[in-house]
Order: structure tokens, then sequence, then C-alpha cells
């Protein structure tokens, strides 16, 4: 084989048009996801995928148990996107995390619970003082058990704390080394059907139980029109959740492995409506935040506002 300058130009250009097309294909849209929600019915449809593919991402799916492994592994570049519950993005922030506020799933039902066991005494939230109290630290259940110990004239130094991941609080309950489990969907759900259990009060019945659709911030500000895009799709998985339960609860449990009738409990008590972070929904994530910092549980005040993305102008 002769080799010509033609013919090294022609090998270059090939290279690089490989090149750019490996750069195009790796060009992925990372989603951490939790065994609950919009999130995993988006993923059973296919809904942000066909948004993505217009722009050149594919999407790639990672689980999580909870919030805060999410938010971590998004704090460190490891996924783009996910959805936790209030308390989760407040510690991440607090500990320097690279992450935005997208959007909001604002009073999104009554879809965690304190429970109780069989057998227990308890009956009300006051009588919790003294008590094994089981949650998830740095998850919407640890803000969640503060904010009911405040409502019944309580504090958090009134209880015993036991911070345990979903999986281990379940143990622990289910074996009585704990009098108390704050928890939700859909570990409630799956809770709620064991004989004698006993829901002691709602999230609803406490506090405004929003959650939050987060972002990488190098990704967002990089890759706003992406972020849109998925957040769009996500609007209408929203819209068609809040209209078709019976569908929802079939496609979450297929995803999920969850079982359908605990499945379709917590679908029956979920809001699926997704929109911006508002002033009402910062403010109210403002005051979980001074509320943590005024109990020592994160190190620093911090502030909302400051983790709040800017959509693209879509007409600029």
């Amino acid at each position: 084989m002769i080799i010509t300058r033609r013919s090294i130009l022609a090998t270059a250009l090939a290279a690089a048009a490989a090149a750019r097309l490996r750069a195009a294909e790796e060009r992925v849209f990372r989603i951490g996801y939790q065994k609950n929600g919009i999130l995993v019915v988006a993923r059973q449809q296919g809904v942000i995928e066909q948004r993505l593919a217009g722009l050149g991402f594919g999407v790639r799916w990672v689980e999580f148990s909870f919030g805060p492994p999410l938010l971590e592994a998004l704090s460190l570049g490891g996924i783009d996107f996910g959805q936790t519950g209030d308390a989760p993005p407040i510690f991440a922030q607090a500990a320097g995390g690279n992450l935005v506020y997208a959007a909001a799933q604002e009073a999104a039902g009554s879809g965690a619970a304190i429970l109780l066991p069989p057998g227990s005494p308890v009956q009300r939230v006051a009588d919790l003082k003294g008590r094994r109290v089981a949650f998830a630290k740095a998850s919407s259940a640890h803000n969640f058990t503060i904010a009911a110990l405040e409502k019944a004239g309580l504090t958090y130094r009134d209880i015993e704390p036991v911070t345990l991941a979903p999986a281990d609080a379940a143990a622990a309950f289910t074996r009585g080394s704990v009098e108390a489990w704050t928890i939700w969907d859909p570990y409630f759900a799956i809770a709620q059907a064991a004989e004698g259990v006993r829901v002691l009060t709602l999230a609803t019945d406490v506090a405004r139980p929003n959650s939050f659709f987060l972002a990488n911030r190098g990704f967002a500000e990089a890759q706003g029109a992406a972020l849109q895009a998925a957040i769009d799709a996500l609007a209408e998985v929203a819209r068609w959740c809040g209209a078709n339960h019976g569908e929802v609860a079939a496609l979450l449990s297929k995803g999920t492995g969850v079982p359908l009738a605990a499945t379709r409990r917590a679908v029956d008590r979920t809001d699926y409506v997704i929109g911006p972070m508002n002033p009402a929904v910062t403010a109210e994530q403002q005051r979980i935040a001074d509320r943590f910092h005024a109990l020592g549980l994160i190190p620093k005040p911090i502030r909302i506002a400051e983790a709040l993305w800017s959509a693209p102008n879509r007409n600029g």
C-alpha cells in the first residue's frame, strides 16, 4: 500500500469523524431514582429517552435506596439528575454539594408516616418521649420526625433517634428493636400491610411534604436545554399519572418489584404535580434548613435561594 498525503488526510478525517461519533454517543443523561414515584413511571414509558434523543443524549438509570446517597453521587458528578424529599438537598448543600433545585413536586401527598409495631402502647406523638424512633438520617423522614415532635410539644432531644437506612430500619421495626419508624412509600405501604402495624400520624397531618428534582450544578449550567427537556417530559408524565392511578400502580409494581396492592396504596395517596421552585416552596424549604441548623444537625446556615436553577430562556 502506498501511503500518500491524501491517504493520511483521509485517515485523519475518518479518525476525527469517529471521535466525534464516540463523543456524541457518550452524551448520557444519568438519572438517579428510588423505588417509587414519577421517575419510575417515566423510565417504564421511555419518555425522557424520547425527548433527549433529539438533543443527542442517551439516558442511563441508577437506582438508590434513599435520598442522601443519591445526592452524594449527584454532587460528585456520578449522576446528573434525581429526585428526593425535602431534607437531603439541605444536608447536601450544607456540606458544599454541587447541586441545584431544578423543579418541585409540591405537597406530594400523604406517602409518609410514623408507624407503630403491633401491641404498641403509644397513642399520640407525645407518647414517643423517651422512646427509640427509627428514620434515615438526612432524609425527609428526619425532618418529618422533628416536625411531628415539635407539633406535639416535644423536642428532638426527647426521643432516642435511631438512624438507619430503610431496609435496616424495616428489619429493626419487625424484630422490635425500635418503638416507632418514620418512613415513606413504598416502604410505608409494605409495612402497613403487616398485621397489627398502626399509623401514628401522616406527614400531611404535620408538615408540607414537598419533594424536589435536583441536578448537578455543572451539568445544569452546561446542558440547560437537556435538563429542561427532561423536566418537561416529567411534567407530562405527572399529568398522565394524576389521571391513571391504576396504570401507574401497575407500571410502578413492574418497575420496582413491590407488590401491586402496596403500590396501589402508595399511588392513591400521591399528588402528581410538577412545577417550578416558586417563592412559597422556597420559603418552606428555607424554614426546614433553619430548623436543622438551629438543632445543630447541619454545620452552617444555608440559603436555599443560592441553589435555585434558572431555566434557559426558551425565546432566546
